[in-house]
């Protein structure tokens, strides 16, 4: 078990005023049976009345809108949360069984088609099916799937957007962990295996001193079901462990991006990120 804080710190500067802002926040972790959060807050600069909902995911959401003139937002997510590791698990079900238990559940039928972001490349199908088709056992493949996938394309940023597929990304065979889950999820549907995206944090020092804050930053891994719903680490090839904090879940980033919004104005905008862990425990 890990006790971690977590201080996630984003919004926007524009080039002026502009007259209004209507936004989305996912940005708190939630209790799972994995972790507990022991506090969490989110602040929000200018002032604003805030609205809080858990979304059809299951992930926490906070919506506000600003209505007097600014020329910058900024939120502010403060979390304590215990996490204990989730080491990976290969249930023992053939095929046929997936294939009849995940058609007995909309959690599990709308984690099987594509998106546009997660359509994956010919190639990628390809070395998907080949796998598949090695093993009787589809959570075996499915670790197999990621583990070629995490190993195939290499952690780099600049190189892809948020907006890219995964697709693009595979040509590149470079980006960021939004863009190798995205593979990842594209490969594991392609074979039939339900699989979804989640979003959240990994503290970057396995072997970090408590009370010592650390640059972070958001990061995003899969969950995919094999008789149950097992997370893996594919830009890192790691089971989900006691650095890793779950925010939210959905079919692909698009489900979960931590600030989402739209404003009322001539002026461009620029994003500002910055993510500090913290081991406590």
């Amino acid at each position: 078990m890990r006790r971690l804080r977590i201080e996630h710190q984003t919004g926007f500067t524009y080039q002026g005023d502009v007259s209004a802002s209507y936004n989305e926040a996912r940005m708190l972790p939630g209790s799972t049976d994995s972790q507990f959060v022991l506090s969490s807050s989110l602040d929000i600069e200018p002032s604003a009345s805030v609205n809080h909902y858990v979304d059809y995911f299951g992930t926490r959401v906070a919506s506000f809108d600003v209505l007097s003139p600014h020329s910058s937002l900024t939120i502010t997510a403060r979390s304590l949360v215990e996490v204990r590791p989730r080491p990976l698990a290969h249930p023992d079900i053939t095929w046929d069984q997936l294939h009849a238990e995940a058609a007995r559940s909309i959690e599990t039928v709308e984690q099987l088609g594509q998106s546009a972001r997660t359509r994956p490349h010919a190639e990628v199908a390809e070395i998907a099916r080949a796998i598949a088709a090695q093993h009787d056992r589809p959570a075996v493949a499915a670790h197999e799937i990621a583990m070629a996938i995490g190993n195939a394309v290499e952690y780099m940023h600049g190189i892809t957007g948020v907006h890219s597929t995964a697709a693009e990304a595979w040509e590149a065979r470079k980006g960021v962990c939004q863009d190798i889950a995205h593979i990842t999820l594209g490969a594991l549907r392609e074979v039939g295996i339900p699989a979804r995206y989640v979003s959240g944090y990994l503290h970057p020092r396995p072997e970090a001193d408590v009370g010592v804050p650390v640059t972070g930053e958001s990061h995003a891994w899969v969950e995919w079901f094999a008789g149950d719903w097992q997370g893996f680490d594919p830009t890192n090839n790691l089971d989900i462990g006691d650095r890793h904090v779950l925010v939210g879940r959905g079919r692909d980033y698009n489900d979960v991006p931590p600030l989402r919004g739209v404003y009322a104005g001539p002026f461009k905008s620029q994003l500002h990120v910055k993510v500090t862990i913290t081991r406590e425990a």
